[in-house]
């Protein structure tokens, strides 16, 4: 397959990126994993930017005892290992914006601490009550912490403008749906919706948010994006890795609740979703529950041929040999919990009715993938049946979100030569190629967004309990009738009985990593 770069007009239409308002963020579990990972670098990316308000800073609250200076120790050497650089004077001044308190998660006198603070604080740097509660803890922890903020009157500003305070919730959003509705009834106790910000970070991956623009800024495409002219849409989320150092959370919630319920079902939306009315938060996710409570629930009797399940066992990535996950530390010896979704979804509506969404997620794959690709369907007639080419392959539409983001499409075109010779070509588009620039961390897009608070990104109640409503019966049916998952080998791209429920349709999974 040829590729052909494409060449970009400089006919840019430039949007200038707002500026936070001066605010602070509170993050529980500021010592853990994913505050480490992913927020303060973020977070120095946006003050190296020059989006952060020079009245920005954040105080970070966890059980661990930390001095300011431990804290900002740590949170520099987070940032110096996962940006790969050494530190700098603009790190450095960043990190002095940290400070740190630690105490119980469920003692009153905590929260008191934190609200005496914060005033001081905010005298210091200026901020007039604009405070962020970031919740990256264990899912647990939740219902405690939103609880002992109401009750402690953080959640709700003496002003009474709501939305100056804000609450951010990390996935998972309950297990079942009766839990999602006991997690929003003591969330909504203490704080309004349009004070809730449900992050999943997937959404704000740069392509993932060029979904939009792609199809309503571009009058080439919505007029084919309709059963009458895609065959079928797949969309992948493939993982090299284990469970690494999460499996006493993973293996009581498997990749259906980790990665479907949420990521994948977020992904189907957007590519599905009729035009909003307006780039506003609000007709936007609309437009997404309307699209989730569109799809076709599955039924118990054909189950079989339209969800699969799977589990990996040992085998080999990269040359490495890796444990099977059975054999993965904290998991239990006779888990049924499943590391690989397949499934096929029906959308019933007008614009999809007929057209099959293939989704596929797992971990220990072959490649690190995620992907949705649309196949259009195929030349009704071939005109060069005659000279060899009867059967022409279909034009397909990639929109690559991991490891590079970018899109590409594929067409036929002719060969140079005097003969009739036809070659299937690659139009391919990356944004760092093309761009000249570091994708950004996608929680660098949703902090800034949930600063400046604009809700597009973040997942609204309503869609939880739609997602979760689609699913439940999956769950209960799995675990009534105790069902194995099928095992697969780790570094596989697959595995027969996931791709019986694509060929049966005559069709096939893309493989991982092709371009």
């Amino acid at each position: 397959m040829e590729k052909i770069q494409p060449t970009i007009a400089s006919q840019d239409i430039v949007c200038v990126e707002t500026v936070a308002p001066p605010s602070d963020i509170v993050v529980f579990g500021a010592s853990g994993d994913l505050a480490a990972r992913k927020l303060y670098v973020s977070l120095f990316n946006l003050f190296e930017y020059e989006l952060l308000s020079e009245s920005f800073y954040l105080l970070g609250a966890g059980r661990k005892q930390l001095s300011d200076e431990q804290f900002r120790k740590f949170a520099l050497e987070s940032i110096r290992k996962n940006l790969g650089k050494e530190p700098t004077k603009t790190i450095e001044t960043f990190v002095k914006k940290l400070y740190y308190i630690s105490g119980n998660y469920d003692e009153p006198q905590f929260y008191q601490k934190i609200k005496s603070r914060l005033a001081e604080l905010d005298q210091i740097h200026k901020v007039d009550g604009n405070h962020i509660f970031y919740l990256a803890v264990p899912p647990f922890l939740y219902s405690t912490i939103v609880e002992q903020l109401g009750a402690a009157k953080l959640s709700c500003p003496e002003s009474g403008e709501k939305k100056k305070v804000k609450l951010v919730v990390e996935k998972p959003f309950g297990r079942d749906l009766q839990s999602a509705i006991e997690l929003n009834n003591i969330i909504r106790k203490c704080f309004d919706e349009s004070q809730i910000y449900r992050i999943d970070h997937y959404l704000g991956k740069e392509t993932v948010q060029n979904i939009l623009i792609f199809r309503f800024a571009n009058a080439i495409f919505e007029p084919v994006w309709n059963r009458n002219f895609i065959d079928h849409i797949q969309i992948t989320i493939a993982e090299t890795v284990g469970v690494e150092n999460r499996a006493g959370y993973y293996d009581k919630s498997g990749a259906l609740r980790d990665m479907f319920q949420n990521h994948t079902l977020q992904m189907v939306s957007l590519v599905a979703m009729e035009p909003p009315a307006s780039f506003g938060a609000d007709s936007i996710r609309d437009e997404k529950v309307k699209l989730l409570r569109s799809i076709r629930p599955f039924e118990p009797k054909s189950l079989s041929s339209n969800i699969v399940i799977g589990q990996y066992g040992p085998g080999t990535i990269d040359g490495e040999q890796v444990p099977g996950y059975l054999d993965e530390t904290g998991v239990s010896s006779d888990s049924k919990t499943e590391t690989y979704v397949a499934a096929k979804l029906f959308i019933d509506n007008w614009r999809w009715q007929g057209v099959p969404f293939y989704c596929r997620t797992g971990k220990r794959l072959s490649h690190k993938d995620t992907e949705i690709a649309i196949t259009f369907k195929k030349v009704p007639h071939s005109l060069f049946a005659s000279v060899g080419f009867e059967d022409l392959p279909p034009n397909t539409l990639i929109m690559q979100i991991q490891p590079e983001e970018g899109i590409s499409l594929n067409f036929q075109a002719k060969r140079p030569g005097a003969k009739i010779s036809m070659s299937t070509l690659n139009m391919n588009f990356s944004y760092q190629t093309i761009f000249g620039v570091r994708m950004p961390e996608a929680y660098q897009r949703l902090l800034l967004d949930c600063m400046v608070g604009d809700q597009t990104l973040f997942t609204r109640y309503d869609a939880v309990e739609v997602a979760w409503k689609l699913l439940v019966p999956l769950l209960q049916q799995w675990e009534s009738e105790a069902i194995i998952p099928y095992e697969y080998s780790a570094g596989a791209d697959s595995f027969p009985e996931a791709d019986a429920l694509i060929e049966s349709d005559d069709r096939k999974w893309r493989k991982l990593g092709e371009p």
